[in-house]
């Protein structure tokens, strides 16, 4: 039995504002992150990821009240990221209506964060956000602060250290291609889909649906998070989810 590839709708927001950027950078304003959430749920999207980008900056997530007032009306699993540090972090947003946080920073700080997180609430809580940038040796490295501050942490390794600490899915985001519309990193992609046993959310850089097929190509997609390409309405989720049919990419039935 095949798994249904998963489109999920990500949502970058700063202060009470869904932002959009290029390469993490240079970000401007689209909206009320509520009202895109909601569309893009009754366009029938799988699941929404919320990332506050400026939580690492600050010390704390603040998106509780988005996540909450989002919760009451959309009725799909949610991913929260950004400045979760502690097990009392993820403890408020799952109060708040998240099933999910993604933590990059501060399990790059202390990887026993990730372990702690999903023995505490269940594997499947647990997302580690990796935001990579790719070397002049053809290696990615991994970034944090919102893809601001290097590690000299190598992609790969660290990939499979998170499993071993029992991640229970990766949100892998390439920082080059995010926002550029010009597709995935798809070698990025095929090298850590194919180290891994647990899934894999593709993100950054979709622009169209060739882009999809392509990714397609490479691995088989547990899991795709678009951003772009929603906001600005060039695409629907109702739109991608027929293509994804017509090219035999497995994926949920949409019912209205």
């Amino acid at each position: 039995m095949s798994v249904n590839t998963r489109l999920i709708s990500r949502l970058d927001v700063k202060g009470p504002n869904l932002i959009k950027g290029v390469h993490l950078e240079g970000l401007r304003v689209i909206g009320d992150p509520n009202e895109y959430a909601l569309r893009y749920y009754n366009q029938g999207v799988d699941e929404i990821i919320y990332m506050d980008t400026v939580a690492s900056l600050y010390g704390r997530n603040n998106l509780h009240e988005i996540v909450q007032k989002t919760a009451n009306n959309v009725y799909v699993p949610i991913t929260v990221g950004g400045g979760i540090r502690s097990i009392d972090d993820v403890k408020l947003l799952l109060r708040c209506g998240a099933e999910k946080v993604a933590v990059n920073t501060a399990a790059v700080k202390r990887p026993e964060l990730i372990t702690e997180i999903s023995r505490k609430f269940g594997s499947q809580c647990m997302v580690l956000s990796i935001e990579a940038k790719k070397k002049k040796d053809g290696k990615w490295e991994v970034y944090t602060e919102n893809g601001r501050q290097s590690t000299g942490v190598d992609v790969i390794e660290w990939a499979l250290e998170a499993e071993k600490r029992e991640a229970g899915e990766v949100l892998l985001t390439s920082v080059d291609n995010e926002g550029t519309k010009k597709g995935f990193d798809y070698d990025l992609i095929k090298k850590i889909t194919n180290i891994l046993s647990i899934p894999v959310i593709v993100s950054g850089g979709m622009g169209e649906l060739s882009h999809l097929e392509a990714a397609s190509e490479v691995c088989k997609l547990d899991a795709v998070a678009m951003a772009d390409v929603l906001h600005y309405d060039r695409l629907t989720i109702g739109q991608i989810r027929e293509f994804c049919v017509s090219k035999n990419i497995s994926v949920r039935e949409y019912v209205k």
